[in-house]
């Protein structure tokens, strides 16, 4: 039986400053003791996006009353902390930098091992933290405001192959371009998805990308539905009449969740594999989570989603990536770790 360890993970990859503390038990499963986020989506709300210049000055100010808030919620001291993980890619490279350089400071002060490890993989490990360890191999379907793709992994510790990805648009970033369409708040997934509850999936018959016999398979588009949409409320309002907004919210959703999940169940049957993990941000769609349900089911797939607070981006969700690699005995990245804002899912670490 191995010792405890005790992993510290720092994410600072977009708008969300978060620090999250995981140990390892005895028999190798992970316990989560802290999750604390800062987000500065309101800062970005009146620009429509996230700017990079307002996000890493958000960072800067975030990052110790964070840690000092995860130290406290997990009763441990940064003396107990075995390890370092942080974010090194991908996201805005000015965001990251802020991330990397307080955990390198971090270890370099406490001689504690450092390791920089892929945000994406992040977002796959959070659902070890709820649910026990992923069986092998199993898919994961990631979706968020800057990434939809279909994701097999072998080894939380560096075995993940990427058979599918957006070709334009992710499909959080079409919610917040729906959004504005239909002059919805930022982000616009919570908004949309509060709507649609009111209104009628298939009154629209906005358009499938990618879905047709000589399409990519596993590949997704959303930039032809975002634009789908938007045409659609021009000419609704050039003939005066008035925006059914809750059924364009509701259409527009049913196309994404449509495609996410007969995409993700099909690759499952292709590849043999029996688990499907939906991770990231949109994960927390309500009518994505309740479509992907019914078909896993009728398709015989054991279907796995992280609580909300995990779907989204934490430092937990790195702390969890840091632990894998601590027990299968990587070797940390060292003080000269360098950002990748292009990091591709496939390399778990950056040594």
């Amino acid at each position: 039986m191995s010792r405890e360890r005790i992993v510290l993970g720092i994410e600072s990859s977009c708008d969300e400053t978060g620090v999250g503390i995981v140990r390892i038990r005895h028999d190798g499963t992970l316990e989560l003791l802290a999750d604390e986020v800062a987000s500065s989506v309101e800062e970005h709300a009146r620009f429509g996006g996230v700017v990079p210049e307002v996000a890493s000055r958000a960072h800067l100010e975030a990052m110790l009353p964070t840690m000092h808030r995860a130290l406290g919620a997990a009763g441990v001291a940064l003396k107990d902390v075995h390890s370092i993980a942080v974010t090194a890619g991908p996201g805005l490279a000015g965001a990251l930098l802020v991330g990397v350089s307080a955990a390198k400071a971090y270890a370099a002060a406490l001689g504690k091992p450092l390791y920089g490890v892929n945000h994406l993989a992040g977002h796959v490990a959070a659902d070890t933290l709820e649910h026990g360890p992923l069986p092998s191999p199993c898919l994961a379907l990631l979706v968020s405001g800057g990434h939809s793709s279909l994701l097999l992994v072998e080894d939380l510790a560096g075995k993940i192959t990427e058979i599918g990805a957006t070709v334009d648009d992710a499909a959080g970033e079409a919610y917040d371009k729906v959004a504005r369409v239909l002059d919805l708040p930022y982000p616009g997934g919570p908004p949309i998805d509060k709507l649609a509850k009111q209104g009628n999936g298939c009154a629209i018959a906005f358009p499938r990308g990618l879905t047709g016999s000589r399409d990519a398979k596993y590949d997704f588009s959303f930039s032809g539905l975002k634009t789908a949409v938007a045409r659609w409320v021009e000419r609704c309002e050039r003939s005066g009449e008035q925006v059914p907004v809750a059924d364009v919210a509701a259409s527009f959703q049913e196309a994404v969740a449509d495609v996410l999940t007969a995409k993700a169940v099909r690759a499952a049957k292709d590849l043999g594999v029996d688990t499907l993990v939906i991770s990231g941000g949109v994960a927390a769609n309500s009518r994505l989570s309740a479509l992907a349900a019914q078909r896993c089911e009728a398709a015989g797939i054991h279907l796995r989603v992280p609580r909300p607070r995990l779907c989204t981006d934490n430092g937990a969700m790195i702390a969890a990536v840091g632990a894998h690699l601590v027990a299968a005995g990587a070797e940390p990245s060292g003080l000269e770790l360098a950002t990748d804002p292009g990091l591709p899912v496939s390399t778990v670490q950056i040594v």
